[in-house]
């Protein structure tokens, strides 16, 4: 099963943004290591919200675009990554693992994928 976890950090955090030397090479070793024990897809990290853009579809309305940032948000996505793990169990150990390496304060969704044959299965049910 694939898992997406994407990693919220508080935007107004400085830290957040400007990682330490330590903390690239910690990163660095830990998702070579994930990736070659064929468990990370891919992980990469966003900039901040004055570089993104919110695109919305009211029921009914026209499709809407607002550029960042974005003053209302003060937790963003800062990163996300597709993992491969056996189950939601096996993924959110994986997250548990994945948060540790930061030291400033974070929060990581972790999404099932829903797979083609997830598909089908509903299909026929």
């Amino acid at each position: 099963m694939r898992f997406l976890m994407m990693h919220r950090i508080d935007e107004r955090d400085p830290q957040a943004w400007n990682p330490s030397p330590e903390f690239i090479e910690t990163m660095g070793a830990f998702i070579q290591e994930s990736v070659e024990k064929g468990i990370l897809i891919t992980a990469e990290g966003v900039h901040k919200t004055d570089k993104g853009a919110l695109v919305r579809k009211p029921r009914g309305a026209a499709i809407r675009v607002t550029d960042g940032p974005f003053a209302e948000a003060k937790e963003v996505i800062g990163g996300f990554a597709l993992i491969n793990a056996a189950d939601r169990a096996e993924a959110v150990e994986f997250a548990k693992r994945y948060v540790e390496l930061f030291d400033s304060e974070i929060e990581v969704e972790i999404r099932q994928v829903v797979e083609f044959e997830d598909i089908e299965a509903q299909a026929q049910a």
